[in-house]
């Protein structure tokens, strides 16, 4: 008998649009921010919901959980614009881009009167999400992520505030899955850019030089991408724990082994668990080193930096009339801002600032500055990369 009861909302433009996942990669955590409101509640919002796009497949409170979007649909629940990072909206998760709503479930934790999660809500989310990661054959330490590591955004607040909440959280969900009772794991942030992936060999000890023991390690590659470590001598992905970026790192150097003929140092942080991380000077320093290669890693950084592809949106040059909206206000007719002209100069072409969600562009005008427009394909335009 599954935890979560299918109550499914009416398909309609801005809760349920009725289109189909195209994989589930990741299952998204929330809380709703609207204290003392249940599942029903938001059952009976969304399903009326017409001045926002808005929604989530699941809503778990201390009584119940209702799943209100088929898991094999879209719902709106993580594609919002919280920042900009080299003029493209801000996506921490890799493998949800470019649009986590077309391949994530979204499940939604109501709060009490007093703004925090009841202890029963906090364990019948961690059953949903054992159910889930069994339907969707997922790991709960690598693939539940919360709002805030995709778009940025301050959600589930209280856990972006708390991280050791959240850990505790995916910690309790995989004994559950694995009908153990504890599991030890450490935080895991989503990688842009990973080390070389091999099949791991047995690593060696490195004894040429022991003048690293003892003292701190630190990141001092610039990307925003950081450095990885991991949970076992080894390059595979699937033993990486998390990023160190720039300043950041451990303070303890253990020792330096070879693998795969590349070095990696063997650290440990305030608690003495282990790990293991690249020895490049590329990538990091030991305490009291000259950073000799930081300078030209960041120069490196930058010169990718320079002409990034930006994508573009086309309007045909047989329109004579397409509708812009306000940052503010949903793509419909009725809340345009004006009109653009296309066929008045032979189409119109525009730099995509942001995606706001499925179809719907942000570009910048001459006539009405930032706002957005509707350009699925069936309208003729066209979305292109240079």
């Amino acid at each position: 008998m599954t935890v979560y009861q299918e109550k499914f909302i009416n398909v309609n433009e801005y809760s349920r649009p009725g289109m189909k996942l195209t994989q589930v990669r990741k299952l998204v955590l929330h809380y709703t921010a609207n204290n003392g409101s249940g599942a029903e509640n938001h059952y009976k919002y969304f399903g009326n919901l017409k001045d926002r796009y808005a929604s989530a497949h699941i809503f778990v409170d201390k009584d119940e959980a209702l799943n209100i979007v088929p898991l094999n649909e879209v719902a709106y629940h993580a594609n919002d614009v919280q920042k900009y990072v080299n003029g493209q909206p801000y996506r921490g998760v890799s493998e949800l881009k470019p649009n986590a709503n077309y391949l994530s479930i979204g499940v939604e934790m109501c709060l009490e009167k007093d703004g925090s999660f009841h202890k029963d809500t906090i364990e019948r989310t961690e059953n949903v999400f054992v159910e889930l990661c069994k339907k969707f054959k997922l790991d709960p330490i690598t693939d539940i992520v919360r709002h805030f590591d995709i778009t940025s955004k301050n959600c589930p607040a209280p856990w972006v505030k708390d991280t050791d909440k959240f850990i505790d959280f995916k910690k309790a969900v995989k004994a559950k899955l694995n009908g153990k009772e504890d599991v030890k794991v450490e935080p895991v942030k989503e990688e842009v850019k990973s080390e070389v992936v091999t099949t791991p060999s047995k690593p060696t000890s490195n004894t040429s030089t022991t003048s690293y023991k003892g003292k701190r390690l630190e990141c001092v590659y610039a990307g925003s991408d950081g450095v990885n470590f991991y949970s076992k001598a080894s390059w595979d992905k699937k033993f990486k724990v998390g990023i160190v970026t720039k300043g950041l790192g451990f303070p303890t150097i253990v020792d330096k082994v070879k693998v795969d003929g590349s070095d990696m140092y063997k650290v440990q942080n305030s608690k003495g668990v282990t790990y293991y991380i690249t020895a490049s000077s590329k990538y990091v320093k030991v305490e009291g080193e000259l950073t000799k290669t930081s300078t030209t890693t960041t120069k490196k950084t930058e010169t990718k930096k320079e002409t990034p592809k930006k994508k573009y949106i086309q309007l045909p040059k047989t329109s004579d009339s397409w509708r812009v909206y306000p940052l503010d206000k949903a793509p419909t007719k009725g809340n345009e801002k004006g009109f653009l002209n296309p066929k008045k100069f032979g189409g119109l072409e525009y730099e995509i600032l942001g995606t706001p969600q499925a179809n719907v562009y942000t570009i910048k005008s001459g006539d009405f500055g930032k706002v957005n427009i509707y350009g699925a394909t069936s309208t003729g335009a066209k979305i292109v990369t240079k």
